[in-house]
């Protein structure tokens, strides 16, 4: 049994640092989309400013979120053998999504696709009651669970929408005298503003994975405490940085033109709002999704100068999609399960 737990939670791990490399790789494009739209960076001066800042996020930004994720199911109890296996089937189901929506050049949110495989392997194998649902707590006036989890979820695209609207016409006022040469300094601002956003994402988007892994590590038996510890957080940086690396590029284009045609007014507009939402949630623990943020911020931007130019059909096709990642990275996990028992002989 001790030799079957260690070898669970050796495959859980790699599982989980693939799947925040899966998690970089399919949100390169929210990080990089408007600064290579708008003409500010080339795609290698993109990747190497993000990719440095990426790094910087998880190492600096806390663990609230961590602790969030990590906490969200509640495993405590079961067999060893049977948690790892769960977790393992919950990170498949993500990131079996993740790539299925970046091959189809689709910005889904990694964030939903984790929530939804952890959901179906917890449901499927020992029972929804094995989710931390929050439902009660709400009551108390508590937010925690996965009302938290999909709070943080539903109100950050709001946020970025609305920000967005009024920082375009923040700017706007600004720079109402500016003549066309201004269009080279808000490029040039953009080196700083694209820093900025992907600091935020690695904050964000990392201490998921930390969360998994140290939840992994509890459930295995081989730390006393749901604490991460440092090593956990390099790796997670290391992982979500080269994913940011390889690019996810089939995504640039529809967030960069498919949504608004993006000029650096739009580009840095977007940044510094997706920038302020997404680093305001990872100091309140709260998870959310950098695709959500990024592609709401650019409709509130097209919406507060010309909402008829914005391709509300395909804003439309991605808020679909947002809406099926949950049961569909859930399914993509319980058949992950299935596979899994068949192997292990059915863990208890």
């Amino acid at each position: 049994m001790a030799d079957t737990v260690v070898m669970l939670a050796a495959v859980t791990v790699v599982i989980v640092l693939l799947f925040d490399y899966t998690n970089g790789f399919h949100d390169a494009a929210n990080i990089v989309a408007t600064v290579i739209a708008s003409r500010a960076m080339t795609p290698a001066q993109a990747v190497v400013i993000v990719g440095v800042f990426e790094f910087l996020g998880p190492l600096l930004g806390g663990t609230a979120v961590a602790n969030t994720i990590g906490k969200f199911v509640a495993l405590d109890g079961v067999a060893p053998v049977l948690s790892l296996s769960i977790l393992l089937c919950g990170l498949v189901g993500a990131i079996v999504w993740n790539l299925g929506t970046w091959y189809f050049g689709i910005p889904s949110s990694s964030s939903h696709a984790l929530v939804g495989g952890l959901i179906g392997a917890v449901t499927v194998s020992v029972g929804s009651d094995h989710v931390v649902w929050g439902f009660g707590e709400l009551l108390q006036g508590h937010v925690t669970g996965i009302v938290k989890v999909l709070a943080a979820l539903l109100l950050s695209p709001l946020l970025g929408f609305w920000l967005g609207f009024l920082m375009h016409r923040l700017l706007t006022g600004l720079l109402v005298a500016a003549n066309p040469a201004a269009n080279s300094r808000l490029r040039a601002a953009q080196f700083v503003t694209a820093a900025g956003l992907a600091f935020s994402h690695g904050a964000n988007d990392a201490q998921k994975s930390m969360g998994i892994l140290t939840l992994v590590l509890l459930l295995g038996g081989f730390i006393p405490s749901f604490e991460v510890p440092f090593w956990v957080m390099l790796a997670c940086a290391s992982a979500i940085t080269l994913g940011i690396m390889s690019g996810g590029w089939r995504i640039v284009r529809t967030l960069g033109f498919a949504i608004y045609r993006v000029r650096p007014i739009h580009a840095l507009g977007s940044q510094l709002t997706s920038a302020a939402v997404i680093l305001a949630a990872s100091a309140g623990g709260a998870p959310v999704s950098t695709t959500h943020v990024v592609a709401t911020s650019i409709m509130g931007i097209g919406a507060s100068e010309r909402p008829r130019a914005v391709r509300w059909a395909k804003a439309k096709d991605i808020a679909v999609t947002w809406v099926i990642t949950i049961p569909g990275a859930a399914l993509a996990a319980i058949q992950a399960y299935a596979l899994v028992n068949l192997f292990i002989g059915g863990p208890r």
